[in-house]
């Protein structure tokens, strides 16, 4: 198995907005909360711990949602980290609500999405959220009227940068004409790649990537091809799935989540790990 003690630093670094450096592997906080991203985890501590130790272990970007719980994972973020660390990036996102476990329903009026920025800055116990994210886009709000109450939540210093998740090219060319956005979230992995249109503009344009959802790749392996370079690097084949993002592109901010400490180091350890141009190309064709 790979080196567990590898520094998030080992991935790299990209620029948020032109001002906030960060490393370009992260840690994305839904999975510290109970079964179903519902409620509470079974053991706090444990949860605070994982988000302790990322930030030992170099990680200086962690992205949460106020939906996640909903509101536990913020909670617990601030719980185990505030007084936060100097150069810490804190993400969180707005505008999908929870009426119950394994539900979630989009609310991305500006109403709900400025009484959301307010309920994050709240629990995280900032004065001013380094990246906001729309949570996702929603069908019965125009998307001009969602991304406007984002733009005037920045103009009020509430929230430093825009981001947006779960969009297409389009939807993000029509944000960008509201405000300047600097992050996209979607899913993406190594075995879904539908998003390789804004993963490319992104590139081009400076905005960083984070893609979600990078398990697939492990799931999907049919033929085996992840197994055979994680063997071949004495690695997991999460981590090689985590490698092949990162090398993806520069753009490419990954944010495995997990609620276990040993999870989390073998995470932060894909960050040193450098798959082969064969072995990226292989990878890339076998899905």
């Amino acid at each position: 198995m790979a080196s567990t003690t590898t520094d998030a630093s080992a991935a790299g670094t990209l620029t948020l907005g032109g001002e906030l450096e960060v490393r370009r592997l992260g840690f994305g906080a839904m999975r510290i909360t109970g079964e179903g991203i519902w409620g509470p985890p079974t053991d706090r501590e444990e949860a605070k711990a994982v988000l302790r130790r990322a930030v030992e272990l170099g990680v200086n970007f962690i992205d949460t949602a106020d939906a996640y719980g909903p509101e536990v994972s913020e909670e617990l973020i601030a719980e185990a980290l505030h007084p936060y660390p100097e150069g810490l990036v804190l993400a969180t996102k707005g505008g999908m609500t929870r009426p119950g476990s394994g539900r979630w329903v989009r609310d991305c009026s500006p109403e709900h999405l400025r009484e959301a920025c307010q309920g994050s800055l709240r629990r995280l116990r900032l004065d001013r959220i380094d990246l906001y994210q729309l949570h996702a886009v929603d069908p019965g709000v125009p998307l001009e009227e969602s991304v406007g109450a984002l733009a005037e939540l920045r103009d009020e210093g509430k929230i430093a940068h825009v981001g947006l998740s779960n969009v297409d090219p389009e939807e993000l060319e029509r944000a960008r004409e509201v405000v300047p956005v600097v992050s996209v979230q979607n899913r993406y992995s190594v075995a879904e790649r539908d998003s390789d249109p804004v993963l490319d503009r992104c590139e081009r344009d400076g905005l960083a990537f984070i893609p979600w959802g990078p398990l697939r790749a492990v799931r999907d392996d049919g033929d085996g091809m992840i197994g055979r370079v994680a063997d071949a690097h004495d690695a997991s084949e999460l981590q090689v799935a985590l490698a092949w993002l990162l090398a993806r592109s520069p753009a490419m901010l990954p944010i495995p989540g997990t609620s276990s400490v040993e999870h989390l180091e073998e995470n932060v350890a894909a960050a040193g790990l450098r798959l082969t141009e064969d072995e990226f190309g292989e990878l890339s064709a076998a899905y």
